[in-house]
């Protein structure tokens, strides 16, 4: 299978949008950089899948821990950098390095205890991380080999090391990348986005010991700057009302299919319509009760890993084989009543085809 050598990133472009035009040139100049930064590696990743050269393949670990790299860009665009924390090394005097570290080991153990997979790959790949990459770079990313993290324009964006959920969001992408494979456009796309928050924020509740009561469900709690109306960059609850702010703008997620926002832009809009199937996922989670990486948790997984996710299925093929796994694993009862509820509520139409169909 062609692996799709996606440019992703934690920070959608229609925020970014909106922080360029800002009329304080401190908050729309680190903004314009980071938009174009973005576009270029965009414009490169897709080069590269077109000519079909991927990434080279990261050294292997052991199956039951992992093997991890942090790097220092020193604000330089150069990657990988410096590497200051290997593997098994003690905690430096760098707190945004050794966030870094902590994140990719959360991962790493979300994944194995709770699905048996060993890393992102399956097969024990390494790890690795490279922290403050440019100056008042507001954004972090998956490149299809590692993950990047920039330290924020302080005014807006703080360091992208400060919540675990969005190292755990970008390194979905490359389970996703591993896995189905799935599109970066439009509703296809919006399912990687929204997997990539789904298991964001079941790393951290994994790491916090939360049940689906107590998580937040919040994405990139704690990245925004004080100034900024707002609690996180998208909230899995209810969509659409993650910040509400004079700069930013108010959070344009939907709920439902109802509000579903047809775009040319963000690739047919992937984080934006991304809300639509997380509040989904929250509604299954929470009246399934427990800890979500469980029943929930585990649905989603099956699905993802299973095979027959399609690289351009939408909404419907989704729910459709959340509801057969749920039926697979758990029978008829409950899980999948729930499941169906769930889609329903979202507007989403979760029905199995019959077999031989």
């Amino acid at each position: 299978m062609t692996r799709n050598s996606v440019f992703c990133t934690i920070v959608p472009p229609h925020v970014l949008d909106e922080l360029a035009r800002a009329g304080d040139s401190s908050l729309a100049a680190p903004a314009r950089r980071t938009l174009e930064h973005d576009a270029a590696q965009r414009t490169r990743r897709r080069l590269t899948t077109v000519v079909g050269a991927g990434p080279a393949r990261s050294p292997q670990g052991p199956a039951d821990r992992p093997l991890r790299t942090v790097s220092d860009a020193e604000h330089r665009e150069e990657l990988p950098g410096r590497e200051v924390r290997g593997e098994g090394d003690e905690p430096t005097r760098d707190a945004t390095v050794n966030r870094a570290y902590a994140g990719l080991g959360a991962t790493f153990e979300l994944y194995l205890k709770a699905y048996s997979r060993s890393s992102i790959d399956g097969s024990g790949m390494a790890l690795d991380a490279t922290v403050h990459y440019g100056r008042d770079y507001a954004n972090a990313f998956w490149d299809g080999e590692r993950m990047v993290f920039g330290d924020g324009d302080g005014e807006i964006f703080l360091d992208f090391t400060i919540p675990v959920d969005v190292i755990g969001h970008e390194l979905t992408h490359g389970v996703t990348q591993y896995t189905a494979n799935l599109e970066y456009f439009g509703q296809s796309g919006a399912l990687n986005e929204s997997l990539s928050d789904v298991f964001g924020s079941l790393i951290k509740q994994y790491a916090l010991g939360h049940t689906a009561d107590q998580a937040d469900w919040l994405i990139g709690a704690g990245l925004l700057a004080p100034r900024v109306s707002g609690v996180a960059l998208r909230s899995m609850k209810a969509p659409g009302t993650a910040y509400d702010d004079d700069v930013l703008g108010k959070d344009p997620q939907p709920a439902t299919m109802d509000d579903y926002v047809r775009t040319g832009r963000d690739n047919g809009g992937v984080h934006i319509n991304s809300g639509i199937p997380n509040r989904a996922f929250h509604l299954a989670a929470t009246a399934l009760g427990g800890h979500a990486w469980e029943r929930a948790g585990q649905i989603w997984y099956d699905v993802l890993t299973g095979g027959e996710l399609a690289p351009d299925a939408d909404f419907a093929d989704f729910a459709r084989l959340t509801v057969a796994a749920a039926r697979s694993r758990y029978g008829e009862g409950d899980v999948r009543q729930a499941l169906l509820k769930a889609w329903a509520q979202v507007g989403i139409p979760a029905v199995e085809r019959e077999a031989g169909r």
